[in-house]
């Protein structure tokens, strides 16, 4: 398996729901009920709903904690802090500057209320280069990448555009295969 391209576990782009990054923030809520819904009736692998811009490039993925964050107005900029001090900033302090920013102090009905205002580009995150693997990588480079950041899924690239994602239940399920069809070596004894 370690000799297996990122290519061969791929699912190209085209087996997801879609949404354009000018979606409104309702119908990112709606967009997202969809694919909840096909999930739980068994007509799609998974939840994930996928972002493009306007020349139809992915540019993300939708999930419901993007939605959630986007409610609130200041969480952005506290993330930004969080990212960029997180190895010297304590919790305390960071608890402390939420307070100072009133993140979730408005009633969730006045937040709700400016949400018609929100374009999923408005708070959208774009992947990181961590999250993304080359289509002719080999499975190694994935499996490094799903381990050291806890991904459930990679964007695959090839010739500069997403084509694809590899979800880790997939290669955890390629891996399953492979340990149940590889033989047992019996351990060699050790003389005494």
């Amino acid at each position: 398996m370690e000799r297996m391209k990122v290519r061969e576990l791929m699912r190209p782009i085209d087996e997801f729901p879609r949404i354009s990054s000018g979606a409104t923030f309702m119908e990112a809520v709606e967009s997202l009920d969809s694919a909840d819904l096909a999930f739980r009736a068994g007509n799609a692998p998974e939840r994930i709903v996928l972002v493009s811009d306007e020349r139809g490039r992915i540019v993300g993925k939708l999930s419901p904690i993007d939605v959630v964050k986007a409610l609130e107005p200041n969480f952005n900029y506290i993330n930004t802090l969080k990212i960029g001090f997180h190895r010297h900033l304590v919790q305390a302090s960071l608890d402390s500057m939420k307070e100072l920013y009133r993140v979730w102090h408005n009633p969730l009905l006045d937040l709700w209320q400016r949400a018609n205002s929100i374009r999923i580009r408005d708070f959208i995150k774009r992947p990181q280069p961590a999250q993304m693997v080359h289509a002719d990588d080999t499975m190694d480079n994935a499996f490094h990448r799903f381990v050291e950041g806890r991904y459930g899924s990679l964007f695959v690239r090839d010739g500069g555009e997403i084509v694809g994602l590899i979800r880790f239940s997939d290669v955890y399920g390629k891996i399953k295969e492979a340990m149940r069809l590889a033989p047992i070596r019996e351990a060699a004894a050790t003389p005494a």
